[in-house]
């Protein structure tokens, strides 16, 4: 391959980011020791050229890196995109520089496809910073977006959650569920469960992900972690084979169909522990969403199957924080399933469940509105911001003037 444009030093392009075709904010100066700029000295080993930028979202402790022609590379931080200092990048050197680092299965597979996943390590073996990478076509040329796997595990106190969801981790058998939209910190509170988990128990975890986020070292546990596409073929090959594998606890990655949440089910009824993601907005959204997936004719047995085997829904956010060092918060429901909320999933009330949760703060239950009015009341986030993350607006401005709504009659 050709000497790529990207072992130009960026500093000789600095200001040229301002200059591409969407307005974008300052560039961000990578750190000196990234690699992003070349010494010149003859004999130094190069690495791919596209590492220059790995690098940077490693020194720089961001999540994301996006690849465009036309646009300087750009980096996830504090959840906006900024762009790295140094020109737009061409389509050759986007393109030669992922075909540098891809096997020629992967290429094949790009050219017969128009996208492929595949995992990258950066560093030495052992110790590399792994990400997780999608080179894909769009226009005619290859756009790539890759995020950083994190060792970084956090615990429930670094990220701010309520304490009543070390609960979650005691539970020996049944479905806990993470509920919330792409990017709102599932995965980052799963990974803070099953690392809890991790650290007191000894058991077996196996994970099926797609794609791995967070990389875990075992402790007292021993965590097996197969990745869609790297690892297995696909969800059906993983799922045929989890209860082969003797989990203790098992992380289906998303609910996304009726094999996904049938195999769940069958791990909790099997006394198994299974944690699992899936897309809505609170605990009865999430009830809805889980029956969505199955015809009417079905939906009872799947009402039968959430009540005797469903443990938990955490449905989560992430708001922006106003406390110092803390570009961000999580606002959360907290569900746990007690014997009123399986009358209600059972008799098709789940609009009540809201009520149950209100009347259960003292066993550790929240719903969104008395969370966000906790978060002011700490200091965590604004007013503004408040209102514009509440479910109802008037009811957290009750709620802030100590206010209470009083739960409805839901055990008739």
């Amino acid at each position: 391959m050709a000497e790529a444009p990207l072992e130009t030093p960026l500093e000789e392009e600095q200001g040229t980011a301002l200059e591409s075709p969407q307005p974008l904010r300052a560039p961000v100066e990578a750190p000196a020791d990234t690699g992003l700029e070349d010494d010149g000295r003859e004999g130094k080993k190069k690495g791919p050229a596209l590492n220059k930028y790995f690098k940077a979202v490693i020194k720089l402790k961001v999540s994301d890196l996006h690849l465009k022609v036309g646009l300087p590379a750009m980096i996830r931080m504090k959840g906006d995109l900024r762009p790295l200092s140094g020109g737009p990048l061409t389509a050759e050197q986007i393109r030669d520089g992922i075909f540098e680092v891809l096997t020629e299965k992967q290429r094949n597979l790009y050219e017969e496809r128009g996208a492929v996943d595949f995992a990258y390590d950066v560093g030495p073996q052992g110790d590399a910073d792994r990400f997780r990478v999608n080179a894909f076509q769009q226009r005619g040329k290859m756009s790539v977006a890759a995020r950083r796997v994190s060792r970084d595990i956090r615990d429930f106190n670094e990220l701010y959650l309520p304490e009543s969801l070390e609960k979650v981790t005691h539970f020996h058998q049944g479905m806990v569920l993470l509920a919330g939209i792409t990017g709102s910190g599932k995965s980052t509170t799963i990974a803070a469960m099953i690392d809890h988990i991790n650290k007191r128990d000894p058991v077996h975890i196996v994970t099926i992900e797609d794609p791995i986020e967070y990389l875990f070292t075992d402790k007292k546990a021993v965590i097996n972690q197969r990745e869609i596409g790297i690892d297995v073929i696909d969800f059906h090959d993983a799922l045929k084979y989890l209860m082969r594998e003797d989990p203790d606890i098992v992380l289906i990655g998303e609910m996304r169909d009726v094999e996904t949440f049938s195999a769940a089910v069958h791990a909790a009824e099997t006394g198994h522990l299974v944690f699992g993601t899936i897309h809505a907005s609170s605990s009865a959204q999430t009830i809805s969403r889980l029956l969505d997936l199955f015809p009417p004719e079905e939906r009872r047995l799947v009402r039968q199957a959430l009540e005797f085997n469903l443990k938990a829904v955490i449905c989560q956010k992430l708001v922006p924080s106003v406390k110092e060092g803390v570009p961000l918060v999580p606002a959360v429901e907290i569900m746990f399933t007690n014997a009123s909320i399986r009358k209600l999933i059972r008799e098709e009330r789940d609009n009540e469940i809201v009520d149950v949760i209100r009347a259960s703060y003292a066993d550790g239950m929240v719903d969104f509105t008395e969370h966000i009015r906790r978060l002011v009341v700490e200091g965590f986030i604004d007013h503004p911001t408040a209102y514009e993350a509440a479910p109802n607006p008037d009811e957290l401005r009750m709620a802030l003037k100590g206010i209470k709504g009083r739960p409805a009659g839901i055990l008739g």
